[in-house]
């Protein structure tokens, strides 16, 4: 078994997911988004399942910094700017097989690993 997960070392809740697999040696491939910012393609994966708001975090340093509150884009473009400046999702973003979470979702993640 192994989970991919989306996330900072800065993101307390991506830490959390880390750790959570990692106590119980669940293997983790851990994408820093502030190294490389996540595909497209596995965007729109995230975007199918949740919609497309729920991925962007208008909290974030970066959305604020980049003035986009008021911002009107459409999905798409929205998606593209989310692959351009991936310090602007929500994270963490976790993915086990087909199986995706946003957020910290350890209900869900005990039922992955059967514990």
């Amino acid at each position: 078994m192994e989970v991919q997960i989306f996330g900072t070392k800065k993101c307390a809740d991506t830490r959390k997911a880390l750790r959570f697999f990692s106590e119980r040696r669940v293997k983790t491939h851990f994408v820093d988004l502030n190294e490389r910012a996540a595909a497209l393609g596995e965007l729109r994966r995230f975007a199918q399942k949740f919609g497309v708001t729920a991925l962007i975090d208008r909290e974030s340093r970066r959305f604020q910094d980049l003035g986009l509150a008021q911002a009107r884009y459409g999905d798409e473009r929205w998606l593209e700017k989310l692959a351009e400046e991936p310090l602007m999702l929500k994270t963490p973003l976790v993915r086990f097989q087909h199986q995706l979470t946003l957020g910290v979702d350890e209900a869900v993640w005990k039922g992955w690993v059967g514990r």
